[in-house]
């Protein structure tokens, strides 16, 4: 099974929140090509892309690597992540010096997602309609 990117825009959701009261001007954001990664929980982000928007690091989990490794990574803030005209709001796990963003299970499950490996792409699952998993 091979990878592939999209591109997404990450948010700092504090930043929403002060600019609709007033006290902040811009939303800090980002828009990368993230790799799609059904393997990761979450978003995934490097420690460059953590300060760019601003984000606490606000607890810590352990987490195994790809290779095997394990070790304790950050979890920010609630970062928001868009996708086209869906959006989802979660942690982002900070592995230092990561090269790619990752787009995890958690966040693809949110936006009613699902992976095309054929045309290595992102689709709606349900189509224009958005629904929820809840179990």
């Amino acid at each position: 099974m091979g990878t592939f990117a999209e591109k997404i825009t990450l948010l700092n959701c504090k930043d929403e929140a002060r600019v609709e009261c007033g006290a902040r001007k811009e939303i800090r954001q980002v828009t990368v090509e993230a790799i799609v990664d059904s393997g990761a929980f979450t978003v995934v982000i490097n420690e460059d892309t953590r300060r760019r928007l601003g984000l606490a690091v606000v607890g810590k989990r352990m987490t195994t690597l790809a290779n095997g490794a394990r070790e304790e990574y950050g979890l920010t803030e609630p970062v928001e992540i868009r996708w086209n005209e869906r959006d989802t709001t979660c942690k982002a796990a900070v592995v230092p010096g990561a090269k790619a963003v990752l787009l995890g299970a958690i966040p693809l499950e949110d936006m009613d997602l699902r992976i095309d490996m054929a045309k290595q792409r992102l689709e709606r699952a349900h189509g224009d309609s958005w629904e929820a998993l809840l179990l």
